[in-house]
């Protein structure tokens, strides 16, 4: 990560976003934020030489976590919960798109992408709302319980947890503090992680690997669904849902049948 930049990873996912409102039809995330956020920024060659499919369905799978996150976020709020916390925010603009004047969010990052995110967000006339704060963070360096304490998150309250495209990125230690650390209060976790590499899919995913390996963000952690049972029940965790990104496509009226879609799994849990 270059001093003043965002991670390549964070950008190509905000890049996804935006590409996603306009490419795909049937769309399944509105997200009204995502070009201006981006503006000339995205990062060049991300698919070149990539097959056009492949390079949709990565799409559609961005897109299909980022609609379950929002759905689950909604049904929180719904039951009362008013406070929301995304960790690992990179470009994410869902407290832009918040229309609750009373549910505070919480964006925690690694200063350096928040800070490119706020110089962004100015940039492109985009004031960020009173019910924002932004708690910047390290997870491999910083204490996660400290930021959002300086924050002003209120650990007695309902918190609801938006955890996407971290995971993989972190060691054992850093997941299980986090997971810590959210387990400590009343709240509800929304996270993905990667499956262990099927097969028909193993080139292309050790390919994309070896890519974000070579701009200093390589893939550390992928578990199975057993493996993400356990580690949830460890933690006090009830699992409400552990769903791979093709099922929910399909849900949403997309049909793929790229292995892609079986690799990426979406979780919630709760903690009550």
């Amino acid at each position: 990560m270059e001093t003043g930049q965002p991670s390549r990873t964070a950008l190509a996912v905000a890049l996804a976003r935006a590409e996603h409102q306009t490419l795909d039809d049937p769309r399944i995330f509105t997200d009204p934020f995502a070009s201006r956020v981006v503006g000339d920024s995205a990062p060049a060659g991300e698919f070149d030489g990539v097959d056009p499919e492949l390079a949709r369905v990565r799409r559609l799978v961005i897109a299909a976590r980022s609609r379950f996150a929002d759905d689950r976020v909604a049904a929180a709020i719904a039951r009362g919960t008013r406070q929301v916390v995304i960790l690992g925010a990179g470009l994410d603009t869902s407290a832009y798109r918040n229309r609750h004047p009373d549910v505070r969010y919480f964006e925690v990052d690694h200063p350096e992408t928040q800070s490119w995110k706020r110089n962004r967000l100015r940039a492109a006339g985009i004031e960020p709302p009173p019910t924002l704060t932004f708690a910047p963070v390290d997870f491999e360096r910083s204490t996660l319980a400290g930021g959002l304490a300086a924050a002003g998150l209120d650990r007695a309250a309902e918190t609801i947890f938006v955890w996407l495209g971290v995971v993989v990125y972190l060691t054992r230690g850093s997941i299980d503090e986090t997971l810590g650390v959210i387990a400590g209060g009343r709240a509800d976790l929304v996270f993905d992680y990667p499956a262990p590499p099927a097969p028909e899919s193993a080139a292309e995913q050790r390919a994309r690997a070896d890519r974000v390996a070579a701009a200093g963000e390589p893939w550390l952690s992928y578990f199975t669904a057993d493996e993400t049972r356990t580690l949830l029940k460890g933690f006090g965790f009830a699992l409400r849902e552990d769903r791979t990104a093709g099922d929910l496509l399909s849900e949403y009226g997309i049909r793929t049948t790229h292995p892609i879609g079986s690799g990426i799994r979406l979780v919630h849990a709760t903690t009550r």
